[in-house]
C-alpha cells in the first residue's frame, strides 16, 4: 500500500525582519519574490492597514521554503518598500471574526520568533489530505481536520485563485506540523524556480530534541507519517549530544527545534563558489554535504545536497 505522506511541502522560517530575511536568501542564490502582507480595515470605513503577517516563498519544484514575520495592525517597519499590500474583504458583521483569527495567527509567529528566529513551521505533502486525516484519527493523532483556503496567484492570464487543502496536528512542542495537498503543477509552473543556486526540491528538515526523548519523538513522528524513520528522510531526528556529529558547532537556542533543513543542487560546486562570492560561510556537514550555519542564516542552518539526476526522483 502507498504511503500517503511521502516528501516535504515546506518549512516555514520565522523572520523578525523580513527585508534582512529576503536578502539573506538571495544571498544564498534563491529567487525570492518581495513579500505579500494582507491589509484590513480596522473598522468601516477606515483605510485598511497592514495587518497579520507577511510571507513570501522560495517556490522549488514540489516544495518551497516560506519566510514569515507578523505584523502588528498597521506597522509596516521590517517590510521591504516593494511588500504587496493585498486587502482583505469581509462583511462588517464577519469582521471582528476575522480579524480575531488574523490576531492569533500573529501572536503566534511572535511568541515562536520571541523563542527563537528560525524554522517554526513544518508541513508535509500528501495527495490525499482526506485520506491523511483519517488516518491520523485512527492512529489517535488529534488535528483540526482538513480547510481550504484560497491562494491568490499571479499567472501570465492574470490573478487566479489556488486551492490550499490542509490540516494541523495538534501538539507539536517544535512548532506548527501538518499535511498539505500535494502542489498543483497547473500553479506551480508560473513560479520562479530557476534559482542561481540550483535548488530543485526541500528534501529533509532536522528535528533536534533533549537527550533521552528521542524514542518518544521517533514514534510520534512515525505515527504522522505512517511508517518508520528512515535515513532518507523527509525527517532526520537526533538528540542535543548527537548534533555536532550532524551540524559541527551547531547550538539550538532551544529544544525541540527545526535547527536545520535540506535542499537538493544539482551542482554543489557552483553552490561553494556562489556562497563564497556573496561572504557567506560554510561547514561541512557530518555527511559531507555543505551547509551554512545558523548564526549566519537567521537561526535556521541550510545544507546543501547535491543529487544529480530527474528531480522528481530526488524525494521519495
Amino acid at each position: 500500500m502507498p504511503h500517503d505522506i511521502t516528501r516535504l511541502h515546506h518549512v516555514g522560517h520565522v523572520v523578525s525582519d523580513m527585508a534582512q530575511a529576503i536578502a539573506l536568501y538571495r544571498r544564498l542564490g534563491f529567487h525570492v519574490p518581495p513579500p505579500s502582507v494582507p491589509a484590513l480595515a480596522p473598522r468601516e470605513g477606515a483605510a485598511p492597514e497592514p495587518f497579520g503577517a507577511a510571507n513570501t516563498h522560495a517556490d522549488l519544484f514540489r516544495s518551497f521554503v516560506e519566510l514569515v514575520t507578523p505584523v502588528k495592525p498597521g506597522n509596516a517597519a521590517g517590510l521591504p518598500l516593494d511588500a504587496r499590500i493585498v486587502p482583505l474583504q469581509a462583511p462588517p458583521e464577519k469582521l471582528p471574526l476575522v480579524m480575531s483569527r488574523i490576531e492569533e495567527t500573529s501572536a503566534q509567529l511572535g511568541g515562536w520568533r520571541d523563542r527563537f528566529e528560525g524554522l517554526h513551521i513544518l508541513m508535509f505533502s500528501s495527495p490525499n489530505v482526506d485520506g491523511t486525516g483519517n488516518r491520523l484519527t485512527a492512529a489517535g493523532v488529534g488535528h483540526g481536520g482538513v480547510n481550504t483556503v484560497g491562494r491568490p496567484v499571479e499567472t501570465p492570464n492574470g490573478v487566479r485563485t489556488e486551492p490550499v487543502c490542509y490540516l494541523e496536528i495538534d501538539g507539536a512542542p517544535e512548532g506548527r506540523v501538518g499535511v498539505v495537498a500535494d502542489l498543483d503543477p497547473a500553479f506551480q509552473h508560473t513560479r520562479h524556480l530557476d534559482h542561481p543556486n540550483g535548488a530543485q526540491d526541500l528534501v529533509e528538515v532536522v528535528l533536534c530534541v533533549p537527550d533521552g526523548q528521542l524514542p518518544l519523538v521517533r514514534e510520534r513522528y512515525e505515527r504522522y507519517l505512517g511508517r518508520p524513520i528512515s535515513a532518507e528522510g523527509p525527517v532526520t531526528l537526533l538528540t542535543e549530544a548527537d548534533l555536532p556529529d550532524l551540524l559541527p558547532g551547531e547550538d539550538p537556542p532551544a529544544l525541540p527545534a527545526l535547527v536545520a533543513c535540506t535542499v537538493a543542487v544539482p551542482d554543489i560546486a557552483l553552490v561553494h563558489a556562489l556562497l563564497a562570492e556573496n561572504g557567506l560561510p560554510v561547514r561541512e556537514t557530518g555527511r559531507g554535504e555543505l551547509f551554512v550555519p545558523a548564526e549566519a542564516a537567521l537561526g535556521a542552518a541550510l545544507i546543501f545536497r547535491e543529487i544529480r539526476g530527474d528531480v522528481m526522483s530526488i524525494s521519495g
